[in-house]
């Protein structure tokens, strides 16, 4: 039941943020509904989408799990390293600076690293398609951006303070969900272990 649930929830998920990828189709939604409705609705269908992942994938853990692969114990060092850059992109979304003008989509960029970085160490069943469906779903939306006119990219500021802004904050971040967050919520420790 767990990855039937985990399985849904990822379909529903994907299913809504690709939709926002088919513009002429979402702009007659929001013609029809209003912006404000549409975002409702957006976030609702996406919250249902993380729920079923999140309950499926915590039941397929504690009883259906299925090892497809074993990755190399090394791999665990690479996905803690590329989980750096992953939060200091996420950080950077929300902050005007050279990291985001230069990531262009930070929050796609970040989505990639953490997808592909997780699955570098974890070789169940439930893990990659978790992760490998976020890593397709980011590529693609990426591809679809850059294809897009409607896009506006980000532009660097003058100086360099909010760059050290973000690499702080996005410092503190991975940290705090390092030490706190992976091991309590996930129950997997992150640092300190081989």
């Amino acid at each position: 039941m767990g990855l039937g649930l985990h399985d849904l929830g990822l379909a529903i998920f994907h299913a809504n943020h690709l939709y926002v990828t088919m513009r002429d189709a979402r702009a007659g939604v929001i013609a029809r509904l209003g912006l404000p409705v549409y975002r409702v609705l957006f976030s609702v269908i996406s919250t249902l989408g993380l729920v079923l992942i999140v309950w499926g994938y915590a039941d397929y853990r504690a009883h259906e799990w299925i090892d497809v692969w074993q990755p190399p114990a090394f791999m665990r060092h690479i996905t803690v390293g590329l989980m750096l850059f992953s939060v200091i992109l996420l950080v950077a979304v929300f902050i005007p600076s050279h990291i985001k003008a230069k990531a262009k989509h930070p929050m796609l960029a970040s989505v990639k690293i953490w997808a592909f970085a997780h699955l570098l160490s974890n070789g169940d069943l439930g893990s990659i398609l978790l992760f490998g469906s976020f890593l397709a779903w980011a590529v693609y939306a990426r591809i679809n951006a850059k294809r897009r006119s409607d896009v506006v990219l980000p532009v660097a500021p003058s100086g360099w303070g909010n760059d050290a802004i973000v690499v702080a904050v996005g410092i503190l971040i991975y940290l705090a969900l390092g030490y706190a967050f992976h091991p309590i919520v996930i129950g997997v420790p992150v640092f300190g272990h081989a």
